[in-house]
């Protein structure tokens, strides 16, 4: 999908002026200073920036794992902004899936039922949970593998099963935190063909990195710097996505 078009699409995340401050010891450290951002339905959206920048507060508070101090965050209409924890345990089981840079897999259970676990927390009947577990696997290219466990499975295996994850309750927002962070460059390779492969079939996908080669595959570029966002532009009017992609090219002519 081209990313213009989603601009008509529904609004998926809105979040106005959130701040987010943190003491550490007698030091407080404001992490958010009153950000603003929109995220549309079926877009693609990488979001960057340097340690200490904000990124990693604003994916806790896009997934519903933190709060902010002040400022609103509105998922699919629903305002999150002074939900208990209870509130917003169901709201994340209900909306958002969670794709880890260490998988996060439970090491004695198989892939199967790794991938079952957001459904039994939201009460599926068990015959339900393993069909639709077993149909998130075959997505991901893991229909021969739902059997084994974590530790039978390679790198990029342990991932998809974590995407597959991800994808069981079939959630608006998909969050990816450095999802090639463990992987070789080859088999991050193929996660993200995967998740252009999910983008391509209309899932609203964000994620945070620090890599410019993986950020390239996304559509969107945030950066983020001092806990505010500086740069917010289409991938293809993005300067490191640009060089990153210029290279790239260059490499493959010369190999040719």
């Amino acid at each position: 999908m081209d990313a213009s078009s989603n601009q008509s699409s529904p609004v998926v995340i809105r979040i106005t002026n959130l701040t987010r401050t943190y003491r550490i010891g007698s030091e407080k450290v404001q992490a958010l200073r009153g950000i603003s951002l929109e995220v549309h339905k079926n877009e693609y959206v990488a979001v960057m920036g340097h340690s200490g920048s904000g990124k990693s507060t604003l994916m806790n508070l896009l997934g519903c794992l933190d709060q902010a101090d002040a400022g609103m965050y509105h998922l699919n209409g629903i305002n999150t902004t002074r939900m208990n924890a209870s509130g917003l345990a169901h709201v994340r089981n209900q909306q958002i899936g969670f794709v880890f840079q260490s998988f996060e897999l439970l090491p004695r259970i198989s892939a199967l039922k790794n991938v079952e676990l957001p459904l039994i927390y939201s009460k599926t009947p068990f015959w339900s949970r393993r069909k639709l577990a077993a149909q998130a696997l075959e997505r991901v290219g893991l229909g021969d593998r739902m059997h084994h466990k974590p530790n039978q499975l390679s790198g990029g295996e342990k991932q998809r099963v974590a995407v597959a994850r991800a994808l069981v309750g079939q959630p608006s927002i998909l969050l990816a935190d450095e999802p090639t962070g463990n992987l070789d460059s080859a088999t991050s390779e193929g996660i993200m063909q995967l998740f252009e492969r999910l983008y391509a079939e209309g899932q609203t996908i964000i994620m945070v990195t620090h890599e410019a080669d993986v950020a390239a595959h996304a559509r969107r570029i945030v950066r983020m710097r001092d806990g505010q966002i500086y740069s917010d532009l289409p991938a293809e009017q993005d300067p490191d996505c640009l060089r990153f992609k210029s290279k790239a090219s260059s490499a493959q002519t010369e190999a040719r």
